[in-house]
């Protein structure tokens, strides 16, 4: 597959940065001065001293301009203190350039995390939210809810949307749930356990039938305001041991697009029909009475 074509300011900007281009300026700056210096024409020498002049300013401000786009990296001062000095530098150039995919990914606007890191990072973006002057304070979020536990479970990530909820914040939280799950009663019980839990925190629910939306609609993502979108690609387990989303922070739009063409508006929204599914589920729940067909009933007619 060919490279992505970089714009001209992308280019500009690597070249700016390139270490041939910095090592010729500074080989300019010492060069100029000596032949000033062996020169005996007057008019050269101040010629050449405008030069030098022009190449410290240079040389200043693109380190400055190196300082803001580019991380700096601390070195190992001593090498031969380790045990291993060959194989610790060949750990060392490992994970350095591990971390500097990642920022290039990030300067790009987006970056992938697995595992364990998805969770976490899941709580800093809302944590930023609290903390940054972004507006507005929402988080539309939508789940592929094929285990109502799971989510339960991830204790920071809720109690993150809580500090949110008691600053004043909003939450949408859209579930996508597959009919026939919604038809069976251990599912209605978890689930609606599942909703009491988000509305007593304070979340707007809604419900929305996975076998009725197009594939780029049953999407489990989080928006973040309109600044940023994790999209978990990969479900993990109870304990995340696997996997796998990736943040975007460009072209939020259009997932905040989806979002609203399922969560929808007046009768038809998601959480009426959330509401249509209570009022038959709860009551077979709380008496005992659960009756399968009725169920199926009422899921056809959502």
């Amino acid at each position: 597959m060919p490279a992505p074509r970089r714009d001209p300011v992308t280019r500009a900007a690597d070249a700016l940065a390139s270490p041939v281009l910095n090592a010729l300026i500074g080989l300019a700056g010492i060069i100029i001065p000596i032949a000033a210096w062996v020169s005996a024409s007057a008019s050269v020498k101040n010629t050449l001293l405008i030069a030098e002049t022009a190449i410290v300013i240079a040389l200043t401000g693109n380190h400055l301009w190196l300082r803001k786009r580019f991380i700096t990296l601390r070195r190992a001062t001593n090498l031969k203190a380790m045990d291993d000095a060959q194989y610790y530098d060949l750990v060392r150039a490992h994970l350095e350039q591990e971390l500097i995919s990642d920022y290039g990914e990030i300067a790009d606007g987006h970056l992938q995390v697995y595992a364990s890191e998805v969770p976490r990072l899941s709580v800093l973006l809302v944590k930023t939210l609290l903390d940054s002057p972004t507006q507005p304070k929402r988080i539309l979020a939508a789940d592929l809810t094929t285990n109502p536990g799971l989510l339960a479970q991830r204790r920071e990530y809720l109690a993150a949307n809580r500090r949110l909820l008691e600053t004043g914040g909003t939450i949408n939280r859209l579930f996508i749930v597959f009919q026939d799950d919604l038809r069976r009663e251990d599912y209605a019980k978890d689930f609606l356990a599942l909703v009491n839990h988000h509305r007593q925190l304070g979340v707007t629910c809604g419900l929305a039938v996975r076998d009725r939306l197009r594939a780029d609609q049953a999407v489990d993502v989080v928006i973040i305001a309109a600044a940023a979108a994790l999209v978990e690609e990969e479900q993990g387990d109870a304990e995340y041991t696997r996997g796998r989303s990736s943040v975007y922070f460009k072209n939020v739009e259009r997932w905040i697009g989806r979002f609203e063409s399922v969560w929808g508006h007046g009768a038809d929204s998601a959480p009426m029909v959330l509401q249509s599914y209570e009022a038959t589920a709860r009551p077979m729940l709380d008496g005992g009475t659960w009756d399968t067909d009725r169920a199926r009933q009422t899921v056809d007619i959502l």
